[in-house]
């Protein structure tokens, strides 16, 4: 492996580990603070991906914008999406047992999937990269990278960036803290409980669809899509810590480099060294990498 190739594959693994960072910190924000164990997470991502692509028409038409018209459309509805699901059906959920969550939860995927089959068929298909980053960046005489890549791990950066801003620096991240820590303390104090949890809920939505919205021109939009990320997310709040941003960032990062290298340098093994990664360290921490707060 030459230093090019090797630079690429850095650069593969930061992309891929800062967009699953992406996914996986909405999960972190209900899974962690909300105690809700949210199987549907991955059909948000779904949402995002397919909203990329159904949305690009319609804001063309209405609004005459192109991608980055359709990622600001599609946050909004996102937003909305999130608020209305968690005041129909999680709000219900907090103080069921766990069974119940996954139930309800799973049930949402079955829904989720038939709508989609529904409204957008069953077909693979393609989002176009916007043109302002339809371009490389040249590495060494023969290799190039895509500006898309360096422009999603950018949009992962930032929001990592915005949540640990939000978190520390903010009376809403006070709020959202101690909401996750002792709910009937919060609410003692005055502060709607039910209305921060909606937030954080919708915040959650919003991320999950923001991921799959900027993944889609990478990865395609196919039906299932979510249920691979799912996996890939749980194990990521596991390694990092439930209900801990920095934990999920770093094991985000983590598999990012061990997943690239590992499709490289061991193929036949590729499959399964993230789960080995997460047996290790959970031998070394039993509860992640960092504790929530």
């Amino acid at each position: 492996m030459d230093l090019s190739i090797f630079l690429i594959q850095c650069l593969n693994a930061l992309q891929y580990g800062l967009l699953l960072f992406l996914v996986a910190s909405g999960l972190t924000l209900i899974f962690g603070i909300m105690g809700v164990i949210n199987l549907a997470h991955g059909s948000f991502y779904m949402i995002g991906a397919y909203m990329a692509y159904a949305l690009a028409p319609f804001v063309a038409m209405t609004f005459g914008g192109g991608f980055f018209a359709t990622l600001c459309v599609g946050l909004v509805l996102a937003v909305i999406l999130g608020y209305v699901l968690e005041w129909a059906f999680y709000s219900f959920l907090y103080d069921r047992e766990h069974l119940q969550q996954v139930l309800m939860t799973y049930g949402l995927i079955l829904v989720f999937e038939e709508l989609r089959s529904i409204l957008v068929g069953d077909d693979v298909h393609g989002v176009d990269v916007p043109a302002l980053l339809s371009g490389t960046l040249a590495l060494g005489d023969v290799m190039t990278y895509p500006v898309y890549r360096l422009f999603v791990s950018a949009v992962c950066l930032v929001l990592a960036l915005g949540m640990y801003l939000v978190f520390t620096r903010t009376r809403l991240g006070m709020m959202i803290r101690a909401g996750s820590t002792n709910r009937e303390m919060v609410q003692s104090l005055g502060i709607d409980i039910k209305f921060l949890y909606r937030v954080v809920f919708a915040a959650g939505v919003a991320i999950a669809v923001l991921a799959g919205m900027v993944a889609a021109p990478v990865s395609s939009v196919y039906p299932g899509m979510g249920n691979s990320v799912l996996i890939i997310c749980f194990v990521v709040v596991v390694i990092g810590g439930i209900g801990s941003i920095r934990g999920a960032l770093l094991a985000s990062l983590l598999i990012g480099v061990v997943d690239t290298f590992g499709k490289v340098l061991l193929p036949e093994a590729a499959g399964v060294l993230v789960y080995v990664l997460m047996a290790l360290i959970l031998l070394w921490k039993p509860d992640g990498l960092f504790k929530a707060g």
